[in-house]
């Protein structure tokens, strides 16, 4: 299909990772609705991309309004293509000071929430037998990092989820990817690591390629998943961490 046909879906995408991935669809010429809280990150994307964006305020963690974002969605567009589930939250705390509202408020947002609007974007894609759905995942799922045993938790289940969708969506014509990003530049993690130079160079030390990823990193991987020249992958997890996961 024509890329300029396209819908793609981003959660998240008015910052950080989830605004490179939202950039390297709309380069590439995909229509990309970006679903947020933040009005003014939201109206900035809309500024700069003009026709090739669509944004909507969202908060999905009210899963019982998810279904009518979607409808509204494939009323604008009449139909969903690609599916990025990249909104999540962390927090870091010691493991015996997390309460457990909080560590159910970090599931529902990095785990339900992904879940509930799968289900419903899938019912969409099912009307035209294909789709891609791509969750993010974290360095977190594959080492012990410590003080975020909650955001862990959720990004082990991300990873297994996005197994088991593979294995029940892919016979209809969705494939379902996931990908686990590095120690990349944003600006929340470049201020976290240049205010502890000891972490710092403990990442830098044990990543082979000897630096921190770029946003756009993560975004090029994105786009290539969700592209027809990954027609033939689904159910893989792509660490994108110059070599971090695999590190000494």
């Amino acid at each position: 299909m024509d890329k300029s046909q396209q819908t793609a879906i981003v959660t998240g995408g008015g910052s950080g990772i989830g605004k490179a991935i939202a950039e390297s669809f709309m380069k590439a010429g995909i229509h990309t609705v970006i679903l947020g809280r933040d009005l003014h990150k939201l109206k900035t994307m809309q500024d700069r991309w003009g026709g090739l964006c669509t944004t909507l305020e969202c908060d999905l963690t009210r899963l019982d309004t998810l279904p009518a974002v979607v409808a509204r969605i494939e009323a604008l567009r009449g139909r969903i293509d690609i599916l990025v589930n990249n909104a999540g939250i962390n927090m870091k705390k010691d493991f015996t000071e997390v309460t457990d509202t909080e560590f159910q408020g970090i599931l529902l947002t990095n785990v339900t929430a992904v879940f509930a609007l799968s289900r419903e974007v899938v019912k969409v894609m099912l009307k035209h037998g294909a789709g891609a759905i791509l969750n993010i995942s974290s360095m977190a799922s594959q080492y012990g990092i410590p003080k975020v045993t909650a955001y862990t938790a959720s990004k082990a289940a991300i990873e297994g989820m996005t197994r088991s969708m593979a294995i029940d969506l892919s016979p209809l014509g969705i494939r379902v990817n996931c990908i686990a990003p590095g120690f990349i530049r944003t600006d929340m993690s470049a201020k976290a690591l240049d205010q502890d130079a000891e972490r710092k160079q403990k990442v830098l030390s044990r990543t082979p390629m000897g630096n921190l990823g770029e946003p756009s990193d993560i975004g090029e991987a994105a786009l290539f998943l969700c592209s027809e020249g990954a027609r033939y992958i689904t159910g893989v997890v792509l660490p994108v961490d110059g070599g971090n996961s695999v590190g000494f």
